[in-house]
């Protein structure tokens, strides 16, 4: 057979059906060498083509036919993502979905492997002449690890999506449209160190959500803030007609101030807060974390109606899980367990210092960061928390969610409580996409903004709150 012949296709044909692929001549060094590589290429470019030109053809068609399948698919997904992305959210934020996807990349793995190791056998890589006998080998090994990799990455991220969901969502909470335009959630920085009876609120934030564009607006509220009012419907209007006045008893808590309000409904009564709140823990909540809803609802004129509490003492494994946080530090601020004694400076204290300007910042530094308070005031450091989340928030990006989402994942499990009810999973997905769009809004109650701690002007803060989530209305 001269040269030419060898890569003639028959009238009509393609080079797949050309007998030097399906019957080529052993003793041909030259040919079997190109053979294994059209082979090789074929198999890890178009998996079954190369089984149709030198192969099983049933396994061909089986293999073309699944990739011809995966194609449309992922066509259709790309599609969906520009013309109803809602609708895709929708059906991919479905845990028992997200489930089956990935049991289906785990069949396509399997499929690439056997193609792989099939295509080694139709390649007859003893009669490829050396040395590229041992590239041939060589490259058919790491194309089917590439491929190997890729399924198996694929099959472990939908897995970890499934489990997310089904594991840090609730399933017991009731879905609650938006309230006047927005998804309220109370943000919970849990503090449950060393020496404490209870749990209390290290860190309370607001996140409002606008329900058509995803834009978010960030409220503080001073755990210290004093004389709260509670929502109208609040069965804590019973104990607290006017505000929250805190205890008379100092074992439960003398403080007046809304982080207090763990220790008035849950540490201080028999009953835990069940006969205040007999619903919260059916639907994955406490009774605590009900009335601090109630109070900040009161306080800021909406209807907060759900939760995130994040402990403290594990919020530095979450800003590991994206990478860490980029944060511009404005003084310096000391690391430690604070002075041994009034007037002792920092210096002789600190085990650290955390240095101004840029930084990009480790969980380990971003919670010190979060924490400092023996240089600063609370309200520094109530700023310092809102840029921390904000900038936790920003790093949740498609690409680091898809790199990091095991961490991420991992670290959610350990720290992360929610009442948000799991079919609000494609929602509020999309509307962290929606969000990127705009620059998060952030608003701290404090005596800088004309708060006072004592005794807060809560109609001033209605309007103000008003204000900001509904701008356009201000005017008409």
């Amino acid at each position: 057979m001269t040269r030419a012949a060898e890569w003639t296709a028959a009238p009509g044909g393609t080079v797949i059906d050309q007998a030097p692929l399906r019957r080529p001549e052993p003793g041909n060094p030259r040919l079997m060498a190109r053979r294994g590589w059209w082979l090789v290429l074929l198999n890890f470019l178009f998996p079954g083509t190369a089984q149709a030109a030198a192969g099983n053809r049933r396994l061909a068609k089986f293999g073309l036919g699944a990739m011809l399948l995966l194609w449309v698919v992922v066509v259709a997904v790309l599609v969906a993502a520009f013309v109803a992305r809602p609708a895709l959210i929708g059906v991919l934020a479905n845990a028992w979905v997200l489930y089956a996807l990935g049991l289906v990349a785990v069949g396509y793995t399997v499929l690439w492997l056997v193609l792989s190791l099939d295509t080694l056998r139709l390649v007859r890589v003893v009669r490829v002449p050396a040395p590229q006998r041992f590239f041939v080998l060589v490259a058919c090994l790491l194309l089917t690890v590439v491929q190997v990799i890729a399924g198996g990455f694929a099959a472990k991220s939908i897995f970890t999506i499934s489990s997310a969901f089904s594991q840090n969502l609730s399933s017991n909470s009731l879905t609650k449209p938006p309230s006047d335009g927005y998804y309220n959630v109370a943000l919970l920085g849990a503090d449950s160190g060393d020496g404490r009876d209870s749990l209390r609120y290290d860190s309370i934030s607001i996140v409002s959500i606008n329900a058509e564009t995803g834009a978010m607006t960030i409220t503080g509220i001073p755990r210290d803030l004093e004389h709260v009012p509670f929502s109208e419907d609040s069965p804590m209007r019973e104990l607290y007609p006017n505000y929250f006045e805190g205890h008379a008893d100092p074992t439960c808590g003398w403080n007046s101030g809304i982080n207090q309000l763990t220790n008035a409904v849950s540490f201080c009564r028999e009953d835990r807060g069940d006969t205040l709140y007999p619903e919260a823990r059916e639907q994955d909540s406490l009774p605590e974390i009900e009335a601090t809803k109630d109070a900040a609802s009161g306080l800021l004129g909406i209807d907060v109606q759900y939760y995130i509490s994040i402990d403290m003492h594990g919020f530095g494994a979450l800003i590991d899980a994206v990478g860490g946080v980029d944060i511009t530090v404005e003084e310096r601020l000391p690391e430690g367990g604070g002075p041994a004694y009034d007037g002792q400076p920092a210096e002789e204290w600190a085990t650290g210092w955390i240095e101004p300007g840029e930084q990009h910042m480790n969980g380990e530094t971003a919670l010190w960061y979060a924490r400092s308070r023996y240089t600063t005031s609370d309200w520094d450091r109530m700023e310092r928390q809102r840029e921390l989340q904000t900038a936790l928030l920003n790093q949740m990006k498609p690409n680091i969610l898809l790199t990091k989402l095991g961490d991420i994942k991992n670290a959610g499990t350990a720290v992360v409580e929610t009442d948000i009810p799991d079919d609000l999973a494609s929602t509020f997905l999309d509307l962290a996409v929606k969000s990127g769009e705009h620059e998060t809004q952030t608003i701290e109650l404090n005596p800088d903004n004309g708060v006072d701690q004592v005794w807060p002007d809560v109609e001033m803060i209605h309007q103000k709150i008003d204000a900001a989530l509904h701008p356009g209305e201000q005017s008409e």
